[in-house]
């Protein structure tokens, strides 16, 4: 990032975004084809949270593009079993629901093909149903195989630069499913943003930019499981979806890269055997996003259990224990988050290396990691606003939040003297 792009968005350091509901949808999708400065990424997608592909120019050098697909552009099942072959991995089941998505089930990775071969030879099909290999932490498990490369467009990455601290889980994905495999309608983990890139194969995309997913809701607030299913057009059930608008349908073909930003509902399909590769990630352009998620995530829960909250002296930490088990996250974890990603930027600025993360920072540049500071403190200053957040125990936190607030406001003002 340069100067120019950080003094652009200094207005969005001091102001809330707009609320997700008034965001309008793109009336087509930008198809980048070469590359760009970061600096147009960042202002014409992050920023105003817009789709976009990237060509399959930026995923010709992968080496799974070239080990994981046959000459004939379909996967190479003999590769793939050398190279991965009893591995355990998670697998859906694409014809039953479970609480509005998939259940799934371990399998080895050598039965999955097995049965991939079979579903092909079968005319796509199969007595044991539709199986979708998905949410596969392949990276983590196989960190030397350096299947792919992260574009430096998704690089500022804060999900997973704080699970690899902590070197226990992260939020990169491999899928690989039959053609009719497909993906439920939802949107990202903590309403993060998500990339996914196709290593072979097409998928049919069907997305909604935030608010619309009210629209979609049953007549007692569920949400929609299939956007194309004809029971939304029965208006004792679906009260609401002639108010929705058309979704943005975005057919992705091989070597593509979608860009899912925060919020965006969406349904997926592999119209053809596929296998992608995809992230969750966050940063400091929707960090305020996951903030306000996380909130109506608590609302929700203190809902649920209000009649008990005169009669329980630890209601408010039983909320945030309810809270983590169904999100995934709770205040006093996110605050951790904040921490770290805010004391690797300290570090970079006052030292330049040493930290673990200081490869990628280097190559984002010091405004880059000044901006990320600005939004650290900023949600800081709302979490300390905020009367839940205030009620989370000391302890759990583990740290002053008011000390790393001065700490950051300190380090952004070192860095605005000396540039």
């Amino acid at each position: 990032m340069d100067r120019e792009t950080l003094g652009a968005c200094s207005s969005l350091v001091k102001l809330d975004h707009q609320p997700c509901a008034q965001l309008q949808p793109s009336h087509f999708l930008h198809y980048i084809q070469t590359e760009i400065p970061y600096s147009q990424f960042f202002s014409k997608h992050l920023l105003p949270n817009r789709p976009c592909m990237f060509s399959s120019n930026f995923t010709q050098n992968w080496s799974c593009r070239s080990r994981w697909v046959g000459q004939d552009g379909k996967p190479d099942f003999h590769t793939l079993l050398q190279e991965f072959d009893e591995t355990s991995v998670p697998v859906a089941d694409c014809n039953t629901k479970e609480y509005n998505s998939n259940p799934k089930h371990s399998m080895s990775f050598r039965d999955f093909l097995s049965y991939w071969r079979d579903y092909i030879q079968n005319g796509h099909s199969s007595p044991k149903g539709c199986l979708y290999l998905k949410d596969w932490h392949m990276h983590r498990m196989f960190p030397e195989h350096h299947a792919y490369t992260t574009p430096i467009y998704f690089s500022s990455d804060w999900l997973n630069e704080y699970w690899d601290t902590l070197d226990m889980d992260d939020y990169r994905f491999v899928y690989m499913g039959p053609k009719g495999s497909w993906t439920p309608f939802h949107a990202d983990v903590f309403r993060s943003y998500s990339w996914s890139a196709n290593i072979c194969g097409r998928k049919k995309w069907l997305l909604y930019p935030p608010g619309q997913e009210e629209f979609l809701r049953d007549c007692c607030g569920n949400m929609a499981y299939d956007v194309t299913s004809p029971t939304l057009q029965d208006q004792r059930r679906f009260p609401r979806f002639s108010e929705a608008r058309r979704p943005l349908e975005v057919i992705q073909e091989a070597g593509e890269i979608l860009f899912v930003p925060s919020g965006w509902h969406h349904q997926v399909y592999n119209l053809e055997d596929t296998i992608s590769i995809n992230h969750n990630w966050l940063n400091g352009c929707n960090v305020d996003v996951v903030w306000e998620f996380l909130q109506g995530e608590l609302l929700s829960v203190q809902k649920e259990i209000d009649e008990w909250r005169d009669t329980m002296d630890s209601w408010d930490n039983h909320c945030q224990v309810m809270m983590k088990s169904c999100t995934g996250i709770d205040y006093a974890e996110f605050t951790s988050f904040l921490k770290t990603i805010a004391n690797h930027r300290i570090s970079f600025l006052s030292s330049r290396h040493g930290n673990a993360c200081s490869e990628t920072l280097s190559a984002l540049g010091p405004h880059h990691a000044t901006f990320d500071l600005q939004r650290v403190a900023h949600t800081l200053e709302s979490m300390l606003s905020n009367e839940d957040f205030k009620r989370v125990q000391v302890s759990a936190l583990g740290f002053n939040v008011e000390e790393l607030l001065q700490k950051i406001r300190d380090t952004i003002s070192k860095h605005n003297t000396a540039y």
